[in-house]
């Protein structure tokens, strides 16, 4: 027999998990309205073949409910997540709210000047602003990817897909 007294593995009150239970029931809400909203679609153009618009939310409804039902026998049940530990953070540093801002502030110009400025344009300057803002160095190869990235995708959204992007300034010039 080993010296010290074996000690029972309790993590208190069966009920404990608030907060887990909180993201099962919003995860089973989450399931309920998708599937509410399945039930009101009409037949339109996205039905093709046998398969109708409801489909796919359906779909995604039903993974909800049982995720959230599966969350919550888990839960009741004793089961804990884990802490996050962050995987190549410093969790003892302070957030570095400067890059958080300028990335957000990237965004909201984004939002404001896509219509009359234009994706290619705003979305370079969206793509290079945040990957500078978090840290990337190397300006001209940033830009250069964003530039392919605002331009590839705006030609394949508005050629390939046929979805509306604002042009802006740029409007007819491809």
């Amino acid at each position: 027999m080993t010296s010290g007294t074996a000690a029972s593995d309790t993590t208190g009150p069966v009920v404990s998990g608030k907060s887990e239970l909180l993201v099962s029931a919003l995860l089973f809400v989450l399931g309920v309205v998708a599937l509410i909203d399945a039930a009101t679609l009409e037949t339109n153009a996205a039905s093709v073949g046998p398969l109708s618009s409801a489909v796919f939310p359906t779909v995604v409804g039903v993974i909800l409910l049982v995720v959230g039902v599966a969350l919550a026998i888990d839960v009741l049940r004793g089961g804990r997540g884990d802490m996050e530990g962050g995987e190549d953070i410093d969790l003892d540093q302070p957030t570095a709210w400067v890059p958080f801002f300028a990335v957000g502030g990237f965004f909201l110009a984004n939002a404001v000047l896509i219509e009359s400025v234009g994706w290619p344009i705003t979305g370079t300057l969206l793509f290079f602003g945040s990957a500078v803002a978090l840290g990337s160095r190397r300006y001209v190869t940033t830009l250069m990817v964003a530039l392919v990235i605002a331009f590839g995708s705006y030609l394949l959204f508005v050629y390939a897909l046929g979805a509306y992007l604002p042009g802006g300034v740029l409007e007819g010039a491809f």
